[in-house]
């Protein structure tokens, strides 16, 4: 059983996530089910325009929408549909310490007296920091009996709060998003889509996801008119989760502007391979990170990154293999951006088709089984 957000709820990343690990516990003949949320953020807390998607549901997947994140009285309820269910393991998502009230209480009802609650951390920790982050998480951890982690930075993390048996594995490919298409098609769809006036020949770089503070879009955008590479725009692909009027600076200049093509709404899925299809390299200029969600869909369609040397990035896009690490400021995001055109993506395919052969669903799944029957054994 997997406890976290699918649909159709639209949690960026980890609502994709869930619904890819439940199929994949379901290819390896295994029952698996997702429970969800009925309400994971109450409106004036949710960054975004929409919680929800329009999309149709995963075909194959059950998918019981239970959890209320802000309602105790639910947290005992679903506590205790989950207990009747007598799963042998429970997979529960932690992201956000805000979720550690229900789902710590949550999981205290379960009771974990088979040790079979293993938690997958996205984050010990936000990026974001907010009062009462520690005093969540400490009380998220008593119920559970091991962790799965996706970096070194978030098991350093977790080790500030519990030695309890923990594991690393590397994040799976997202590879849910369809095929490959060729780069011109993707952009002509993109033209025919959305009216981006995206042209044949021009070098494309590709900003995706929910735009926050800690993913240096800012840093991105004065790093462009230091650029020697002509011919280079900008996507930017993803809803604002912050306010938009603190870019508007970048937004505005003229220097700037002439080479964003901005995109601001949440990517349906069917239209992810085209933004990906149509670039010639993914750029994450994140100032804090654990690991990204961008870098496995990255992988899946075979682009070459650019990301900085932060948190676990590094970590999955081993420097001048799959892509250039750099530093987080203007100038050295620049002379990368302009040294991978230097070089061309031909150079990155080799490494970064070694790389993406360790990113599989079935290593996560087994690793999980294996974890989950080796009660003692701490595995960090």
């Amino acid at each position: 059983m997997i406890i976290g957000p699918a649909h159709p709820l639209r949690a960026g990343g980890i609502t994709t996530f869930n619904e890819r690990l439940c199929r994949a516990f379901l290819d390896a003949g295994h029952d698996a089910l997702i429970y969800s949320f009925s309400l994971q953020y109450p409106n004036f807390l949710f960054p975004g325009k929409s919680q929800f998607t329009d999309a149709p549901p995963p075909e194959g997947i059950t998918i019981k929408t239970v959890i209320n994140s802000v309602n105790p009285f639910n947290w005992l309820k679903a506590g205790r549909m989950i207990k009747r269910e007598k799963p042998d393991l429970i997979i529960c998502r932690y992201w956000l310490p805000f979720m550690a009230p229900a789902l710590g209480s949550i999981l205290r009802i379960v009771g974990g007296s088979r040790q079979n609650i293993t938690v997958i951390a996205d984050n010990i920790l936000p990026h974001e920091k907010r009062l009462g982050d520690k005093l969540f998480t400490h009380y998220l951890i008593p119920p559970v009996s091991r962790f799965v982690v996706m970096s070194q930075k978030v098991m350093q993390d977790l080790r500030g709060f519990t030695l309890k048996p923990a594991r690393q594995v590397p994040h799976p490919l997202y590879d849910n998003f369809g095929g490959k298409v060729p780069v011109q098609e993707a952009r002509q769809q993109l033209n025919d889509r959305y009216q981006l006036g995206l042209q044949p020949q021009e070098k494309l770089l590709l900003f995706f996801g929910l735009i926050r503070d800690y993913k240096g879009l800012d840093i991105l955008l004065q790093a462009l008119p230091t650029l020697d590479t002509t011919d280079c725009r900008l996507i930017i692909a993803g809803e604002w989760y912050i306010d938009k009027k603190n870019y508007e600076q970048y937004l505005t200049d003229p220097q700037i502007a002439s080479r964003v093509v901005m995109f601001d709404h949440f990517v349906p899925n069917d239209d992810v391979k085209y933004f990906f299809c149509a670039a010639d390299c993914v750029i994450q200029p994140y100032r804090s990170a654990t690991q990204s969600g961008v870098t496995p869909v990255a992988y899946h369609f075979d682009v070459p990154m650019i990301v900085t040397n932060v948190g676990g990035l590094p970590e999955l896009v081993p420097h001048t293999k799959a892509g250039i690490v750099c530093e987080p400021e203007p100038y050295a995001i620049g002379r990368a951006i302009d040294a991978y055109f230097d070089i061309g993506a031909e150079v990155f395919l080799p490494g970064l088709q070694t790389v993406k052969k360790k990113l599989s669903w079935e290593t996560l799944v087994q690793t999980l089984l294996d974890f989950n029957d080796r009660n003692d054994e701490d595995g960090d």
